[in-house]
């Protein structure tokens, strides 16, 4: 396999032998367990569908619980596919476990960032704002002019405005593994990731 499902947990510092400091965000990876694989000629394309954190049955579709109970898994709360992982090595039902990764191994990492909600130009795109003479007290962090008058009377596609920031699927590549709990499913990677504590991250070898 080539990724696997976390939570995140928080951040914390790791110091090396030589003294450094290194911050050090913690994830929960794992256990995910294989509950579909797709093939070419099922389905158009080749995935293992991984499946991760167990929840009670009764928050779950009948469908759902069937498909669990036919691989012989617990009822998991997320699903995800990975299309790049080793033909013919795996079945329905597998359990892929954070020792999937060695420390020192570099990352790329998948998640949501945090939703800001709905935000002014100067918080959403770093806008100076207008100035605070001459009794202009309502434009300090007023976007301005967005468009031109009789042409193109119009305002031009991707034009910097205020509007909903965040909450956007972000991944931060060449990350490096600072350590590995495999007995705990835990793996502290160098540095932040996106998105909120609890909030779930994908995690692929470079």
């Amino acid at each position: 396999m080539t990724g696997i499902l976390g939570k995140k947990i928080g951040m914390t510092t790791v110091f090396q032998s030589d003294g450094n400091a290194v911050p050090c965000t913690v994830i929960e990876a794992g256990p995910c367990y294989i509950t579909q694989i797709r093939t070419k000629e099922k389905d158009g394309y080749e995935a293992v569908q991984l499946g991760f954190e167990e929840k009670k049955d009764k928050n779950t579709t009948k469908p759902l619980i069937g498909k669990f109970k036919k691989i012989k898994t617990p009822t998991l709360r997320y699903l995800k596919e990975v299309r790049d992982f080793p033909k013919g090595e795996l079945k329905e039902g597998d359990v892929v476990k954070v020792d999937l990764f060695n420390e020192g191994d570099t990352v790329k990492v998948t998640g949501i960032s945090k939703g800001k909600g709905f935000q002014g130009v100067v918080k959403r795109h770093g806008f100076g704002g207008g100035q605070r003479t001459h009794g202009q007290s309502d434009r300090e962090r007023a976007p301005g002019s967005i468009g031109g008058s009789s042409y193109p009377s119009r305002v031009f596609k991707g034009q910097r405005m205020a509007g909903r920031m965040g909450n956007d699927t972000v991944t931060v590549r060449n990350l490096k593994i600072v350590k590995i709990f495999s007995d705990s499913n835990l793996i502290l990677i160098k540095g932040a990731i996106p998105g909120s504590k609890t909030g779930l991250v994908e995690i692929y070898k470079n």
